[in-house]
């Protein structure tokens, strides 16, 4: 009695293994496909044109010496994660705290310099050195001479004005003061140069982000100009393309294209992030710039196709369908067609681009007019959402 169940039960579950695998038609009733019947329409749309771009992050700098110098301190190495603000790598600054101390030490004597010429010219305004005697040799008898008989007559003959002589010498000791307030602000702008350096000899993460490549190590001598880190914020990624000119009037800021990447062949949706205002002379292209969406099976460096739509082509008639209609076994994505009324049959279909989130476009396996059973609810799309703007803010779009 069990050998003739499981002889029967054998044909049926062989034509279910063949219907799901090879997509056959089979004239059965699913009671398991709950949903309406769509018709497949045909519609008109743009030709595009798929594109080669290249997968980079959406943010990288090149860390690069800016002093002479040996380093000594390196964060980590390729892969690492850091936050802004943390030092990557440091160079010596032994010859700085050397400049430093030198500097400081201009400041101090600057400061005396002030003090003295302060306390010269304090002395020279109360107690004129010309009026003291004790400046003079020989008992006091030259400033004798001077002040009874050589000065009177100097006065008399419009020579030898005490006043001018007197002006003069107080002038002399007041540029003295403002030469060593001079002095004082140039050590002063000596030592903030030297504390800038001290701000050159780190490397520090402009943002988050990660090491992308390390290109010197502990130990190494460096110059100025010599790069050190490339550090780049993965967290949003971004395919570069370069379109070609004729087509950039279909091209626009904001606008949501298909993207095939080249892990698995997926397929996901890219937003127009940056156009840039110059063409190439040359290769006469412009770059532009797709953001990709959060957590893309993609890397920098990866290759990816982005499909642009051709304004210059004619309008082409299409098939579409819901994606909701989709039925995947394993890879082949399938679709159940209503045959007879109450009986569907599952159908094996090409693909083309999405056109919105809700709908594909059907390449080969339907025909207008034919009915596809389409579930109520629009789940499991596949429409992924890009990764958001710039948080910039969006740049002016070129007119081309």
């Amino acid at each position: 009695m069990k050998r003739t169940l499981l002889t029967r039960r054998l044909p049926a579950t062989l034509a279910a293994t063949l219907l799901t695998f090879t997509g056959l038609a089979a004239l059965a009733q699913d009671p398991d496909q709950a949903g309406k019947l769509v018709p497949v329409d045909a519609r008109s749309v743009r030709t595009t044109v798929t594109l080669g771009g290249t997968v980079v992050p959406y943010k990288d700098v090149t860390l690069a010496a800016q002093l002479p110098g040996r380093v000594v301190y390196l964060a980590g190495t390729e892969g690492d994660t850091f936050d802004e603000g943390t030092v990557l790598a440091t160079l010596d600054d032994k010859e700085l705290r050397a400049q430093q101390q030198s500097a400081m030490a201009a400041l101090r004597d600057a400061e005396v310099s002030i003090q003295s010429a302060g306390v010269q010219y304090s002395r020279e305004l109360i107690a004129p050195n010309r009026a003291s005697p004790s400046q003079l040799g020989g008992m006091g008898m030259p400033a004798m001479m001077d002040q009874f008989f050589t000065r009177p007559f100097g006065n008399m003959m419009g020579i030898g004005n005490p006043y001018v002589e007197r002006g003069a010498d107080l002038y002399r000791q007041g540029a003295q003061i403002e030469q060593a307030r001079n002095a004082y602000l140039r050590a002063q702008a000596e030592l903030r140069q030297v504390d800038a350096k001290f701000r050159d000899i780190r490397s520090i993460a402009p943002f988050d982000g990660v090491i992308t490549k390390k290109l010197v190590e502990v130990g190494d001598t460096v110059q100025p100009g010599q790069p050190m880190l490339e550090f780049a914020d993965i967290q949003y990624l971004q395919v570069q393309v370069e379109v070609p000119a004729r087509i950039m009037p279909g091209v626009r800021e904001g606008m949501v294209v298909r993207a095939k990447l080249d892990v698995g062949d997926s397929m996901v949706n890219v937003r127009v992030a940056q156009i840039f205002p110059l063409a190439d002379p040359e290769r006469h292209t412009v770059r532009v710039k797709f953001d990709l969406p959060t957590g893309a099976p993609a890397a920098p460096g990866m290759y990816a196709e982005v499909m642009v739509p051709d304004v210059n082509a004619p309008v082409r008639q299409v098939l579409v369908i819901p994606v909701s209609a989709i039925v995947q076994r394993g890879s082949l994505p399938m679709v159940y067609v209503e045959r007879e009324k109450g009986k569907r049959e599952l159908r094996i279909v090409r693909l083309g681009e999405y056109i919105d989130p809700y709908h594909v476009t059907v390449l080969s396996g339907l025909k207008a007019g034919d009915f596809v059973v389409a579930s109520s609810e629009q789940a499991g799309t596949g429409w992924n959402p890009p990764a958001p703007s710039r948080p910039s803010g969006p740049a002016p779009v070129p007119r081309y």
